[in-house]
């Protein structure tokens, strides 16, 4: 692969490395399955379902889908260590297609209780939370060292991509065809995620695929990265407000705009949208990831207050999207330079670690936004998650500020990493 002809290399990643291709096209299946999932489902407790505590219902969902990143981030770690990254993508896919397909036959039957969407929520999310860091430990088992960081970039776009579909289909297949349609169609991607993985070879997958002799423990890891352990505070932080979107935004749809679940549907794919535009542009903006994540944060605290000042649905697509740019653009320069920074033998560790503190602060603020969804208005909400980035991004700021003048910028980087790099 390396000694490929110039024209070659020149073509998308996903044509000249059919591997890579071939697991390109099960992560997009299988993470827009779980976007789908967890966009209709919350929309199906939102518009249908759900009575006069519809936030708090959707609030708890959400809490309940982000609880297995979380609480099972060692046994993740340990398995995604342990075992051959295909089997571990390929058995996680098929979990919850299994899952999925069994709970659209129960729920087409008329034998699916309302409540059965948590725990079918939650089995969905612990196969993605395996899957996720399985797939991003894999990468360079994948492809060349030369291409670690487009196909990076791959896979972080395939992220919003699959974000994009899936918000996009979740709402819109819920209104045609209730909780049994969505979870059919997202077990159908499930099984065929798992079918695309399972046969795929890995044609660098080395020594790093059984249990290594060298790994330290999750504790560990974190204690010798100090720089990106902070970084990493400082996100689950702002996550605490970003991630609140998938609540306030279902909630904001119904009452604010009186809408159906296609303006759910829009303002999910202008955030995708978003997501995408950033996840290829992150690359190309000069200046050092902090500061490029300090500003991002700043432009995405007006982002998200400006719903809550205009109200309309021009308003709220131009937030979702500007937000979205710059997830894409912090998750591009930020997953690059981990890629690079952390050792190979912690890569398993670190990334499950990882997936856990940004997501640690995820069911607080899903319970505690849905929560005030019952009793104060959505754009009220809006303005409450402008707010709370500003001093996030003031934090990051200022991390990124004093490591540089004390001259440890890149403490836990063997170099620099230039301006312009998607790092």
């Amino acid at each position: 692969m390396s000694a490929a002809p110039a024209g070659a290399r020149r073509l998308p990643l996903v044509l000249r490395n059919p591997s890579f291709g071939r697991v390109w096209a099960g992560q997009l299946l299988a993470q827009a399955a779980s976007r789908m999932f967890q966009v209709g489902a919350v929309w199906w407790l939102v518009g249908f379902a759900g009575g006069e505590h519809r936030g708090l219902d959707s609030g708890l969902f959400l809490m309940v889908s982000t609880v297995p990143a979380v609480a099972l981030a060692p046994v993740i770690a340990r398995i995604v260590a342990r075992y051959a990254h295909r089997t571990v993508l390929a058995g996680a896919a098929t979990v919850a297609g299994a899952v999925a397909v069994t709970a659209a036959a129960l729920a087409g039957a008329g034998a699916l209780p309302m409540a059965a969407a948590y725990p079918v929520g939650l089995v969905l999310a612990g196969c993605q939370a395996v899957f996720d860091p399985c797939l991003t430990t894999s990468v360079p088992e994948l492809v060349d060292d030369a291409d670690i960081e487009s196909a990076t970039g791959f896979e972080l776009s395939t992220q919003s991509v699959a974000g994009l579909c899936g918000g996009l289909l979740g709402p819109l297949v819920v209104d045609a065809g209730a909780l049994a349609g969505v979870t059919a169609v997202c077990g159908g991607a499930y099984l065929l995620a798992a079918l695309l993985v399972g046969s795929t070879r890995l044609p660098h997958r080395g020594a790093g695929t059984g249990p290594a002799p060298e790994r330290r423990s999750l504790r560990r890891v974190l204690a010798g990265l100090p720089f990106i352990r902070r970084v990493l505070v400082c996100f689950a932080a702002a996550n605490v407000f970003t991630t609140a979107v998938y609540v306030v935004m279902p909630l904001y749809s119904r009452e604010a705009l009186h809408a159906t679940g296609s303006t759910v549907a829009s303002l999910e794919t202008a955030l995708g949208a978003g997501t995408l535009l950033g996840s290829f542009t992150g690359g190309r903006l000069p200046g050092r990831p902090v500061a490029v994540g300090s500003a991002c944060l700043t432009v995405m605290a007006a982002a998200l207050a400006l719903p809550g000042l205009v109200t309309g649905h021009a308003a709220a697509l131009a937030s979702m999207a500007v937000a979205g740019w710059c997830v894409g653009v912090i998750g591009v320069r930020f997953v690059a330079l981990f890629q690079r920074l952390v050792p190979a033998a912690d890569k398993p560790g670190f990334f499950a670690v990882m997936q856990a503190v940004l997501g640690a602060t995820f069911p607080v603020s899903s319970l505690v936004f849905g929560a005030l969804g019952d009793h104060l208005a959505a754009g009220t909400l809006c303005l409450a998650q402008g707010a709370g980035l500003v001093p996030v991004a003031l934090a990051l700021w200022w991390l990124g500020s004093r490591a540089h003048r004390d001259g440890r910028r890149a403490s836990d980087a063997p170099a620099p990493v230039p301006a312009g790099e998607a790092s």
